[in-house]
């Protein structure tokens, strides 16, 4: 367990993101999906990217939802290939994780 913290801590400095509250296993472990999945299209800073789209203020719930309709295989906007395989796999505690990071992070 304390590896896994001391690695997603160590994700989150290299790439520049400084998570509200890291204390948790959860929350490191958001960091690091963040930093190692989410941060090539949606920015180090939640800004989005070219055509990618900001992340920046968005409610818990908001985020929530858009996983989870990605992770059904649904698509609903013109990244939906890309999204999809990235939701695919992630359970329940993990999309709520990734939101709530990304929600406190980048408003």
């Amino acid at each position: 367990m304390k590896s896994l913290i001391l690695a997603a801590s160590c994700a989150a400095a290299v790439s520049g993101l400084q998570p509200a509250k890291a204390d948790t296993a959860s929350d490191a472990m958001a960091a690091e999906m963040y930093a190692t999945s989410c941060s090539a299209c949606h920015g180090r800073t939640g800004r989005g990217v070219s055509v990618y789209p900001s992340l920046q203020n968005r409610p818990v719930e908001y985020l929530v939802e858009k996983l989870e309709i990605y992770r059904s295989g649904q698509a609903i906007g013109p990244n939906s290939g890309l999204m999809i395989p990235n939701a695919r796999d992630l359970t329940d505690e993990q999309i709520a994780s990734l939101s709530q990071f990304i929600s406190a992070t980048f408003q």
